[in-house]
């Protein structure tokens, strides 16, 4: 008799289901998948990542009703590989790369050989999901931290390449991404924020103008210069056929701490904005998010707060601001799948959360020990 199946209701936390239905190799059934609204069932984007973990592994079982509200996953062997995916973005309605590779990296690190996919028909910059250049300068620093790609042997296999940008509506952006497999995880213990010492930042702009990321540098750094000098953002602009299908810009901003932690903020032009307004609305969310006091930024807590269940039976701790929506039903995920139950604990003074918890021991049996 085979493990028993776990049930769930809605859309809410449907990526995070799936990949840690394939870790702990259990068969999930999510039903009533927005029913209640005008385009029910799964989007776009949820198809295309049931596909996306169909090809990395090997012997899963999917079955989808017609309309799509209802879906039945029994994960297969997690095989990894290098492939192709079309994120099929033209339509307007997909999500960004970055939501493919977050959920992609706790997969990727326990693999049976390292995961290298290259991510067509994309878009790389979004208000939604992780950027491109979030993706690089700040998720994959904090996977480093826990063992993967950590080593001489394996840190040149851990990196996002943009090959070519790609902005709403239409996309049109290739990313290579590459990921080494991991024995097992290490703790960490991330609970000093400490002081800010330096702003560092990308703006990037595709069939545009090279003075429209300029004029957002020139903005951020009015605001950031009265409070720290050490402030430089480089600027990319992209033209021709590495430019996309769409015109855009935006501005991603990375603030380095005195103990090594990096927060980071984000924002992406809509229709009809201004560079300077772009940039003014990522300086706010940078500092609403230093403001917060934690190790680490909002964006980033799921994947940390999963990569720690995941490490060894020992205690990792860590502090953030106040917890995502996200990042609380990760938590209630993680304890349904490994049994990882969290001790949160709030901190008055500075108005932090710091959380612990004992890892689960998950090993990578493919990797061979050294």
């Amino acid at each position: 008799m085979g493990p028993k199946v776990k049930s769930y209701s809605g859309p809410d936390h449907f990526r995070w289901r799936l990949v840690l239905s394939v870790l702990s190799s259990q068969p999930i059934s999510i039903k009533s998948i927005r029913v209640d609204e005008e385009s029910p069932g799964l989007t776009s984007a949820e198809a295309s990542f049931v596909k996306l973990l169909d090809q990395l592994t090997n012997g899963s079982h999917v079955e989808i009703n017609e309309i799509g509200t209802a879906l039945f996953f029994r994960p297969g062997i997690l095989i990894g590989g290098s492939l192709r995916h079309d994120c099929g973005s033209a339509d307007g309605q997909g999500r960004a790369v970055g939501w493919y590779i977050e959920g992609l990296l706790p997969l990727a690190c326990f693999a049976k050989s390292p995961v290298r996919i290259l991510f067509e028909n994309c878009i790389t910059n979004d208000d939604m999901d992780p950027s491109v250049d979030m993706i690089r300068d700040v998720m994959l620093p904090l996977v480093r931290q826990f063992g993967v790609g950590a080593d001489e042997e394996s840190q040149s296999q851990l990196f996002v390449n943009v090959k070519a940008r790609g902005a709403r509506p239409k996309g049109g952006g290739v990313v290579d991404f590459s990921c080494p497999i991991a024995r097992t995880l290490r703790t960490i213990d991330l609970c000093d924020a400490g002081l800010v010492r330096k702003v560092r930042g990308t703006a990037y702009s595709t069939k545009l103008s090279p003075q429209v990321p300029n004029r957002m540098v020139h903005a951020a750094r009015a605001t950031l210069n009265h409070l720290l000098p050490d402030v430089f953002i480089f600027t990319d602009v992209y033209s021709g056929k590495t430019s996309g299908a769409s015109p855009g810009f935006a501005v991603m901003l990375t603030a380095s701490t005195t103990t090594g932690c990096t927060i980071s903020a984000e924002a992406t032009a809509e229709t009809a904005a201004l560079p300077e307004d772009v940039a003014q609305r990522a300086v706010s969310h940078l500092l609403e998010e230093v403001w917060d006091g934690g190790c680490i930024d909002s964006t980033h807590q799921s994947i940390a707060l999963t990569l720690m269940a995941l490490g060894p039976e020992d205690v990792s701790r860590i502090r953030t601001g106040n917890l995502t929506e996200s990042a609380m039903g990760t938590l209630r995920l993680l304890r349904d799948f490994f049994g990882v139950v969290f001790k949160v604990r709030s901190d008055p003074e500075n108005e932090t959360v710091s959380l612990s918890c004992l890892g689960s021991g998950f090993k990578n049996a493919a990797r061979r020990v050294t």
